[in-house]
């Protein structure tokens, strides 16, 4: 298939997070991405606290020297690409935020966005507190087009009002980030493709692979287009899911079955 002229790609990397070791994670995302090899505009969407796996150890975990976000800024700058990535960062509290930071092409961060749910089932909730607000940001493509992205991580995606949020406050792609347990890959899946077709929107769930010292991963990371068609989905190991985004995808869907026009409960 030939590409769609104002298209762009986004880049679903699938890593194997080692646990607690930021250097090594560093090394592994910059060698898949220097395998997806993206051209200059492109999204590339890391999986949950990609640099230290799922740890609630934040005085091991916790980015308080700015290690990771200045890896993310680097990275982004250095491929010419945005990178949305996610890191722990500790609030004003004490406790933790799963933050997921996005920077832009020049190294600039584009926005952050705190995890509003904080996964309380897996015991997130005993060291991590939530945030308060859905955000977007700005994806500028090459050809001149700019989409609007919604960062969501993990739990996040079991709450379609955080999606519907975003879909009225502009967005026409979500790109979540996961650390999606093995045992409810189905979930991950299926509420994928849901909160693609009732927001009309590109959806980007990008989750881990591998294992850490408490669980096991399948990976499974997929795009969704506006309509629910699956583009692309990668198998358990680590590895990146390239996909183009093509704006007009978006607009012309929404235009042409309009039913995010009839929102009502959520206005």
């Amino acid at each position: 298939m030939g590409s769609v002229p104002c298209a762009v790609r986004a880049h679903l990397v699938q890593l194997d997070s080692a646990w607690e070791d930021p250097a090594t994670n560093f090394e592994r995302v910059r060698r898949l991405m220097e395998r997806a090899r993206p051209d200059a505009g492109d999204l590339a969407v890391l999986p949950e606290m990609f640099d230290t796996g799922f740890s609630f150890n934040l005085e091991k975990t916790a980015d308080a020297d700015g290690r990771t976000l200045g890896f993310i800024r680097e990275l982004a700058r250095e491929m010419r690409v945005v990178l949305h990535g996610s890191r722990t960062v500790l609030g004003p509290d004490g406790r933790g935020r799963n933050r997921a930071t996005i920077a832009g092409s020049d190294g600039r961060v584009l926005a952050e966005y705190d995890k509003i749910h904080p996964f309380s089932f897996g015991r997130e909730t005993e060291r991590f507190s939530g945030g308060d607000a859905v955000v977007t940001y700005p994806w500028a493509t090459p050809a001149g087009e700019t989409l609007t992205v919604c960062p969501a991580i993990c739990y996040d995606l079991r709450f379609p009002e955080l999606f519907r949020r975003g879909m009225l406050a502009g967005a026409e792609v979500f790109a979540l980030g996961a650390n999606w347990p093995a045992p409810r890959k189905l979930h991950r899946e299926v509420l994928s493709v849901a909160r693609a077709i009732e927001n009309q929107a590109y959806m980007l769930s990008v989750n881990r692979a591998g294992r850490d010292p408490f669980l096991e991963y399948a990976g499974g990371s997929m795009a969704i287009d506006p309509q629910g068609n699956v583009l692309g989905r990668l198998g358990p190991e680590e590895g990146v899911l390239s996909v183009e985004i093509d704006p007009r995808a978006v607009r012309d869907w929404r235009e042409k079955f309009p039913a995010i026009r009839d929102v009502r409960l959520a206005t």
